[in-house]
């Protein structure tokens, strides 16, 4: 078995993305790691490479400002590490710049890969979520997080990057036949200085709009406490995470109990989640088989 894993990034130091924890993640359950760069205005190409992996093959990219409107440019930046990948690989392993794999889960995502390889029904797998938000010790659970995606798929050209690359679907617009696996990502998105946090989600916004948007305040800082429920994060981090766990220099602090739901709608949907693990009306983006 064959697996290629595949991941884009721009402006990674600017913006706080904690890429290298992310490649470095998924490299033990991968033959080649592509990593597509973007036109950086920092010393991102020389973080990747400071990686030091021979899995590593970087293609170098010039982002498109004509598809940054529903953040299309994000899916043709996935769809360009999709088409550099081995034609001979079996699966092709997602994971975005704010995306950690837990080095746990590598015997179920491996063991998962063997067990559906030649299960042809089988297009993709789905993983579970995890969302920090405001400091590593909160995770977001309300229904503002998806709390799956799929993350592996298929080795086949006409499966491609949908809408702004949170997931998948075949070129005929078929979402993807998936088998849900026992594994979590942890997106750490929302996990950053709040100066940089700020500056990130004011980058991030401008490629939502037709026209670029204009940063006017790049020293403010982001306001964390506009969330509706968080849960104290009683588990381990990965051990690629250690490092960045280490230099939390900013401090956030919210009483768990305390909730600011949008409406009633919103409470009475969190309700059943937390107490009957049911998402009623969640969005999905596939096929769950």
């Amino acid at each position: 078995m064959k697996v290629s894993g595949f991941t884009f990034v721009k402006n990674a130091i600017k913006f706080g993305y904690p890429v290298v924890e992310s490649i470095t993640s998924i490299l033990p359950v991968v033959d080649e790691m592509i990593v597509c760069l973007g036109d950086s205005e920092d010393d991102t190409t020389k973080l990747i490479e400071s990686i030091g992996s021979d899995k590593i093959k970087i293609i170098h990219s010039v982002w498109d400002n004509s598809l940054r409107e529903g953040g299309r440019v994000l899916a043709a930046e996935t769809d360009k590490a999709i088409a550099a990948t081995a034609t001979d690989s079996d699966w092709l392993f997602y994971i975005q710049a704010d995306e950690v794999v837990h080095e746990k889960y590598h015997p179920t995502i491996l063991a998962a890969m063997q067990k559906y390889k030649d299960d042809k029904k089988v297009e993709g797998l789905l993983f579970n979520y995890l969302h920090f938000y405001g400091s590593y010790k909160y995770t977001g659970d309300g229904r503002a997080w998806y709390s799956k995606e799929i993350r592996v798929i298929r080795n086949n050209k006409k499966i491609s990057s949908y809408k702004d690359a949170q997931g998948f679907r075949w070129s005929d617009n078929r979402k993807l036949n998936v088998k849900l696996i026992d594994a979590y990502i942890y997106h750490y998105g929302w996990v950053r200085n709040p100066v940089t946090m700020h500056r990130k989600q004011q980058n991030f916004r401008s490629l939502y709009r037709s026209i670029a948007h204009e940063v006017k305040d790049d020293t403010a800082a982001y306001d964390y406490s506009q969330v509706d429920t968080l849960t104290l994060f009683k588990g381990t981090h990965p051990a690629v995470m250690q490092e960045l766990l280490s230099k939390e220099d900013w401090n956030f602090d919210r009483d768990v109990n305390q909730k600011k739901f949008k409406n009633f709608k919103h409470r009475i949907l969190y309700f059943i989640w937390q107490n009957f693990g049911w998402r009623p009306f969640e969005y999905s983006n596939y096929k769950k088989i």
